[in-house]
C-alpha cells in the first residue's frame, strides 16, 4: 500500500508511475486519497479544539462548586456533555474517512521504479540477459548448446505418457483439469528438484520455513493478493480461508505487525509449498500439459531488508535464480518487465524464462521482485534503526527459486534422446540416476 508520505512528497511522480502501470483513473484516485486525508485532518483538528475546550471547562466546575455557584457549575457540566457528544461525532468522521481512505489505497497498485520500461504487455518487456545466441540481451552463462527446434522432438505431455511419468487424465478423474498425477520416475523427478532447490537455498544462507498452505484474509491483504487477485484464489468460504497461490503469502506474513532490529536484516527465508491458482480465463495451447496448472510445487525465496540494501538483495536473488538454471543446463533469458506487465504489488520485477525446444517458445519459470515499502506498509513490517532507534518500514522482496512445472517441461523436452531423457549432472545425486528410461 502506498504511504501518504510518498503521495505528499511527490504527487506528480506517483501519478506518473501509476500511469506507467496502466492504472485507470490514477489522478482521480490519488486526489480522492488526499481529499479523505484532508477530511480526517479537519475532523482531528475540530476534535482537538473541542477536547481542549472541554478540559478547560471541566477544570472550572470544581472551582464553581467550591464558590457555591451551583447553577454555573451545572451549566458547565452541560457544556462538557455537549462537547463529549461532538468529540464522539468527530471520532466517527475520522474513522469513516480513514476507513474509506484505506479501502481506496488497497485498490491502488505500487509505483514502479524509474528503471521499469514503458509498455502495456509482455511484448514490451526488455531482455537484459540470455545464454542463448540471437535471443536478445547479453549472451552469458554455462549453457553452450544450440537451440534445436527439431520438429521430431516430442512435447512433454507426450514424453510423460511414453515414459509413464505424469497422468493428466487421472488428475481430471480425481480433481479436474490442471491437477496432474505424478507417477514413478515423474514423482521422483519432482522430489529431486524440490530437494535440489532447497539444498541450493540452504547453501545461499536461506532459512527454510514450512508454512501453512491456507491463510486468512489478513494475510492475503498483507501481501497484496487481496483484493486484487481475489477471483484467482481458491476460497474456503465456511472458514474464510484461502489456499495460497505462492509461499510468498504465509512466509512474508510471518513479519506482519513485527518490529525487527536492524542487526537482524536482511532476513532470508525459503519455503517449499504446493501452490493453488484458479487461473480463471486461461485456455488454448499455452495451458496444455504442465504449462499452466491449478496446483503445482514451488520453492520461494523471501527477503526482508532495509531500504538502503534492498537493491543489493534483489541482485543477489537474481544471481541465485540464474545459478539454478545454469546448474540445470537449461537455455534461459532474463527480462525486465514493463509497467503494464508487472504485478500489482511490484516496484521492479525480472522474469526468468527457459526455452522449450519441442514447443518452440519461452516458458516463464520465475518472477523475482522488489516491492519497496508497499507490502511492508500493509503488513506494518518495520525495523528499528541501529543509529537513532527510529522505527521505519522495511523493504520486502521475493522470487520463485524455482517453480517446478515448466522446469520439468523444459528438462523433459530439451534433454530427450534415443536412450531416454538425460538428467543434468547437478540433479543426478538427488534423482539417483543419470537418465529417465
Amino acid at each position: 500500500m502506498l504511504t501518504l508520505k510518498q503521495i505528499y512528497d511527490d504527487k506528480a511522480k506517483v501519478i506518473a508511475g501509476l500511469n506507467k502501470k496502466h492504472f485507470s483513473g490514477a489522478e482521480e484516485a490519488i486526489d480522492e486519497v488526499l481529499r479523505l486525508d484532508g477530511e480526517r485532518k479537519s475532523a482531528q483538528q475540530l476534535k482537538d479544539a473541542a477536547a481542549a475546550q472541554m478540559n478547560q471547562i471541566s477544570k472550572s466546575i470544581g472551582m464553581l462548586m467550591a464558590k457555591g455557584q451551583r447553577a454555573e457549575a451545572e451549566a458547565a457540566k452541560a457544556q462538557t456533555g455537549a462537547l463529549k457528544a461532538q468529540i464522539a461525532e468527530y471520532d466517527e468522521k475520522m474513522a469513516a474517512a480513514e476507513e474509506a481512505q484505506t479501502k481506496l489505497l488497497l485498490t491502488i497498485p505500487n509505483v514502479p521504479y524509474d528503471i521499469v520500461p514503458e509498455g502495456s504487455c509482455a511484448e514490451d518487456n526488455i531482455v537484459v540477459k540470455s545464454n542463448v545466441p540471437h535471443h536478445g540481451g547479453d549472451t552469458v552463462g554455462t549453457w553452450v548448446g544450440e537451440v534445436n527446434n527439431d520438429e521430431a522432438k516430442l512435447p512433454h505431455w507426450e514424453l510423460a505418457k511414453k515414459y509413464n511419468l505424469i497422468d493428466f487424465d487421472l488428475g481430471v478423474k480425481i480433481s479436474g483439469a490442471g491437477f496432474p498425477v505424478y507417477i514413478g520416475q515423474g514423482a521422483r523427478l519432482q522430489r529431486a528438484l524440490i530437494n535440489f532447490f532447497l539444498a541450493e537455498a540452504n547453501k545461499a544462507g536461506y532459512t527454510e520455513i514450512m508454512p501453512p498452505t491456507v491463510v486468512n484474509a489478513a494475510s492475503g491483504y498483507g501481501t497484496g493478493q487481496l483484493p486484487d487477485k481475489e477471483g484467482q484464489m481458491y476460497h474456503c468460504e465456511v472458514d474464510d480461508l484461502y489456499l495460497i497461490p505462492t509461499a510468498e503469502v504465509p512466509v512474508t506474513n510471518l513479519y506482519r505487525d513485527v518490529i525487527i532490529d536492524e542487526a537482524q536484516l536482511p532476513i532470508k527465508n525459503c519455503a517449499y509449498t504446493e501452490c493453488f491458482r484458479r487461473e480463471a480465463g486461461s485456455y488454448g495451447k499455452d495451458v496444455r500439459g504442465l504449462n499452466r496448472l491449478h496446483e503445482f510445487s514451488k520453492i520461494e525465496i523471501v527477503r526482508i531488508d532495509t531500504p538502503e540494501h534492498s537493491d543489493a538483495s534483489h541482485k543477489e536473488m537474481l544471481e541465485h535464480v540464474e545459478g539454478l538454471l545454469q546448474k540445470l543446463e537449461l537455455p534461459y533469458r532474463i527480462l525486465r518487465l514493463s509497467g503494464g506487465d508487472m504485478s500489482f504489488t511490484a516496484a521492479l520485477c525480472y522474469d526468468f524464462e527457459v526455452y522449450s525446444e519441442a514447443q518452440h517458445r519461452w516458458l516463464e519459470v520465475s518472477s523475482t521482485s522488489n516491492f519497496d515499502t508497499y507490502q511492508a506498509n500493509r503488513l506494518k513490517c518495520r525495523y528499528r534503526r541501529a543509529e537513532d532507534k527510529k522505527v521505519t518500514l522495511c523493504h520486502t522482496l521475493n522470487g520463485s527459486a524455482l517453480a517446478l512445472p515448466r522446469i520439468v517441461a523444459a528438462l523433459l523436452e530439451n534433454n530427450q534422446c534415443e536412450e531416454g531423457i538425460r538428467i543434468p549432472k547437478a540433479l543426478q545425486p538427488f534423482f539417483g540416476d543419470d537418465m529417465i528410461r
